[in-house]
């Protein structure tokens, strides 16, 4: 009994970690630790101790210590950011985005719909840059401040006109009923009729 209660405490702890949103990166803190260890090397320590100190892999205090040696501790100041690069500039953003709100049809489409392929190609056309349809969404949403919105279905034959004149005119009479002004029957016999089953 305990071995099916612990693998399901440890399903849910995976599951937790999954789902978790990823912790922001101390960059200060990393640095300040980065620095400690290199006054730790200019005292005469060794690598593994400094590994030891910080519970950092030997590789990392490698990594510092080959830095600290080309450039003291200065060397170990953090690079500021982590991550790729963004392959577009602020101000190609901006060209985009007006290149984007002059409308689909400005740039060849046939209609007045974007779809992440088109903007795709816009981005291209613009900057030079490719990006997968996949990951324009995020350019979109992240960078350029859009929202997905979709498009009002309506029929081309559509006439707002006649539509007004039978909602004012047709539809209350319609929802007044017959002109008898009494209750229909659906049924063709009578309640009082013979063959009537009451």
């Amino acid at each position: 009994m305990v071995l099916p209660v612990l693998m399901l405490a440890i399903t849910w702890m995976l599951g937790a970690m999954r789902s978790a949103p990823a912790a922001r990166r101390d960059f200060t803190g990393m640095e300040q630790r980065r620095k400690r260890a290199g006054r730790m090397f200019a005292r005469g320590a060794t690598q593994a101790e400094v590994a030891a100190e910080f519970g950092v892999s030997r590789q990392s205090v490698s990594r510092w210590y080959a830095d600290w040696q080309r450039g003291g501790t200065k060397a170990l100041a953090g690079a500021g950011r982590a991550g790729r690069l963004p392959r577009l500039s602020g101000a190609q953003l901006r060209a985009v985005d007006r290149a984007l709100r002059k409308g689909p049809r400005a740039h060849g489409f046939p209609t007045d719909m974007w779809t992440l392929a088109r903007v795709a190609e816009v981005i291209e056309a613009e900057t030079g840059v490719v990006y997968h349809p996949g990951h324009v969404w995020k350019i979109l949403r992240d960078q350029l401040g859009w929202s997905r919105q979709r498009p009002a279905r309506r029929a081309v034959e559509r006439n707002d006109e006649a539509i007004a004149t039978w909602v004012a005119k047709d539809w209350p009479r319609i929802k007044r009923g017959p002109a008898g002004g009494g209750r229909g029957s659906s049924s063709k016999t009578s309640r009082a009729s013979r063959s009537s089953p009451r």
